[in-house]
C-alpha cells in the first residue's frame, strides 16, 4: 500500500528536523511527503528544504496566509495546499503535524491494520507529552479517538466524506462521518507518538470560543454540548472554559453558522454521542 503524507508547518523550526528525521527513519517510507510552510517567519522552510535535498520522496511548498493561528481552518487550508500538488495514486493519505517523533515502525504497523481490515477507515496511535522528564499519555480525548496531529485515512473514506473540513471540529467530524458511512476508526495503543508541543500552544485566544461553535456545527445540540464542554474544560484543568464554550455555542447558533454535517448526519451524531454517554454512565 502507498501512503502520502502532508505536513502543515507554521514556525516549527524547533521541531521540524526531529519530525522529518523520524519520518525518514520509518521502516516503510512514504511514497510522497509534502511539507507546507504556512507563512513561517523562522527557519521552518530552510530546514524542510535541507531534508528535501536528501530525500526524493519529500518536497516543500510555501503558502502565504494570515499569521493568526486558529484551530482547524489554518492548518487544514495548509493541508489542502499540499493536497493540490499531489496525485491521487495513494492508498492512504496522512495529515501529520510538524512537532512529532514517530516510532520507526509507525507506518508499517498502520498499513498492516489497513491491509488486514478492509473496513478500517482511519488508523492511528496515541500522543504522549513530556512531563517532569517522563513521557505520559496526552489525555485530552478518549482512547477511541485519533488525534488530529496524526490522521491516516483510507482513500475511499477520505473521498467519500468530502476530504477535510476547514473548520474547528474537522478532527471530530471526520471520525463521526467515518462511522456514519460504516467504516471503523482504529487506535493502536502500542504506537506511542511523542508530541513535542502541547496541543493548542500557539492558538489565538479567540480559539476558546470556537470550540463551542464547533460543537454547534457538529450537530450536537445544547445538552450534548454542555456535557462535552464540562468534560473538556475539566480535562484542560480550567473549569472557566465551560462558559466560553457555551457562549461560543450560542453565538454560532445565533449567527446560524454553516453546519459541518447534513441533517441526517447530525441525527446520527447525536444518537452516537448519547450511546457513548450511556456506556460511560452504565
Amino acid at each position: 500500500m502507498r501512503y502520502y503524507t502532508i505536513i502543515p508547518a507554521y514556525n516549527e523550526e524547533a521541531f521540524m528536523a526531529a519530525t522529518l528525521q523520524s519520518l525518514a527513519a520509518q521502516t516503510v517510507l512514504p511514497a510522497k511527503a509534502v511539507v507546507v510552510n504556512d507563512n513561517s517567519t523562522d527557519r521552518t522552510a530552510e530546514i524542510a528544504n535541507e531534508f528535501a535535498q536528501k530525500h526524493s520522496w519529500l518536497s516543500l511548498v510555501n503558502k502565504a496566509s494570515d499569521a493568526i493561528h486558529l484551530p482547524g481552518s489554518k492548518v487544514i487550508e495548509a493541508f489542502n495546499t499540499g493536497y493540490e500538488i499531489i496525485d491521487e495514486e495513494y492508498d492512504i493519505i496522512v495529515k501529520l503535524d510538524a512537532d512529532l517523533i514517530l516510532p520507526p515502525d509507525y507506518f508499517e504497523s498502520i498499513l498492516e491494520v489497513f491491509k488486514n481490515n478492509p473496513k478500517a477507515g482511519m488508523v492511528g496511535g496515541f500522543a504522549y507529552i513530556e512531563k517532569n522528564g517522563e513521557w505520559i499519555l496526552e489525555s485530552l480525548t478518549d482512547k477511541d479517538h485519533i488525534r488530529g496531529a496524526f490522521k491516516a485515512y483510507r482513500k475511499e473514506l477520505f473521498l467519500q466524506m468530502g476530504k477535510l473540513r476547514t473548520a474547528m471540529g474537522w478532527d471530530t467530524v471526520d471520525e463521526l462521518l467515518a462511522k456514519f458511512y460504516g467504516w471503523e476508526v482504529i487506535t493502536v495503543e502500542r504506537l506511542k507518538v511523542k508530541h513535542l508541543k502541547p496541543t493548542g500552544a500557539n492558538y489565538d485566544k479567540s480559539a476558546r470560543y470556537k470550540q463551542g461553535a464547533a460543537f454547534y456545527t457538529l450537530g450536537y445540540g445544547f445538552v450534548i454540548t454542555a456535557i462535552a464542554s464540562v468534560k473538556l474544560a475539566m480535562k484542560k484543568g480550567n473549569p472557566g472554559l465551560f462558559i466560553d464554550y457555551i457562549n461560543g455555542y450560542f453565538k454560532a447558533k445565533k449567527e446560524n453558522k454553516t453546519m459541518l454535517v447534513t441533517k441526517e448526519q447530525a441525527k446520527f451524531v447525536r444518537q452516537y454521542r448519547w450511546k457513548k454517554i450511556k456506556q460511560k454512565l452504565f
